[in-house]
């Protein structure tokens, strides 16, 4: 879908602005990034001239701009069973199922989310990833954003990065949590196993906030929510606490069964090969109104047989 061309008049008080400092003042739904991208594309036209980002202005020049749309990852649209959650003009959330990959990537070229996108709405080429604002793992369920415009994106991925997007997991950990907490702790890239994210001092800011939901007699189901949104980070802060997530198959160390387990426990929490971990509820602004937006879901069914079977297994040993 291409974007509508851009037409706006150079306002004196911005003279002596650079270009993309200009455009930026002028079409604020759009980065500075991207409008800087789109000026070295030569998809920027000032009073007819192609110039530089770093070129200045003086103020009562008309300005014209095509924007071009980056292609999304993969150009090989499938057919990909999708959930909506919600869906109107400007995005979509999507309800994700365990097991299916959100991009195309080595080992995983076909048959992800990205591609299902692109079979469902041809148009969704057009944008950044596919309009995809942010990313599940592979084996975590629950809600994802996708922007459909390019305006859309560009508003909430800001909204992402300036932290006003809320999103809210449930999780079950190994061990008995006492309480609620916070988790301050900076993740980036583990020093000797590439695939895998680990609590180091110089890694990124990571924030994690959690509660308690319910105890059981040697695990926890828990909320956890996202104040930044690192690679794995709720894993790997949960992993740090010594309370790795059931299931995980990178953080999760051997599982343990507790003394005297229920068969029917025992044989749940064998066959649960994934992180118990599910995106429950996102929060944010309408990227076109600015009305409050809520979304939520439940866990699915293997997420509810694990906190039944744990349940069960607590009243069956008198807890």
């Amino acid at each position: 879908m291409a974007q509508a061309v851009l037409e706006a008049t150079i306002p004196d008080e911005l003279a002596g602005l650079r270009l993309d400092q200009a455009l930026a003042r002028l079409f604020p739904e759009y980065s500075r990034s991207r409008l800087k991208a789109w000026i070295l594309a030569g998809a920027v036209w000032v009073d007819g001239e192609i110039l530089r980002p770093k070129d200045s202005v003086a103020g009562g020049e008309s300005v014209t701009v095509e924007p071009t749309a980056d292609a999304a990852e993969s150009s090989r649209p499938e057919p990909v069973d999708l959930e909506i959650a919600l869906e109107n003009e400007a995005f979509l959330v999507l309800n994700k199922p365990a097991g299916l990959v959100v991009h195309p990537g080595a080992g995983n070229l076909g048959g992800t989310l990205m591609n299902g996108l692109l079979y469902r709405y041809p148009e969704l080429r057009e944008l950044p990833r596919a309009g995809i604002v942010h990313r599940l793992d592979k084996d975590t369920s629950g809600l994802l954003l996708v922007a459909r415009t390019l305006t859309a994106h560009t508003n909430l991925v800001r909204q992402l990065a300036e932290r006003q997007v809320s999103r809210e997991y449930e999780a079950v950990c190994a061990g008995v949590l006492t309480g609620g907490g916070r988790v301050d702790a900076p993740v980036g890239r583990h020093p000797v196993d590439r695939l895998r994210m680990a609590v180091r001092e110089d890694g990124k800011e990571a924030v994690t906030h959690y509660r308690v939901l319910q105890r059981f007699r040697a695990h926890t189901h828990v909320q956890a929510r996202l104040e930044t949104g690192r690679t794995h980070q709720i894993r790997v802060h949960f992993a740090w606490l010594r309370h790795p997530l059931v299931g995980d198959p990178v953080y999760g160390g051997r599982m343990a069964l507790p003394a005297g387990a229920s068969d029917e426990l025992a044989l749940v929490l064998r066959e649960f090969r994934r992180q118990a971990l599910c995106a429950c509820r996102l929060a944010f602004a309408h990227p076109v109104s600015g009305a409050p937006v809520e979304v939520e879901t439940v866990v699915p069914d293997d997420f509810r047989r694990l906190l039944d079977a744990l349940a069960r297994d607590a009243v069956g040993a008198g807890s």
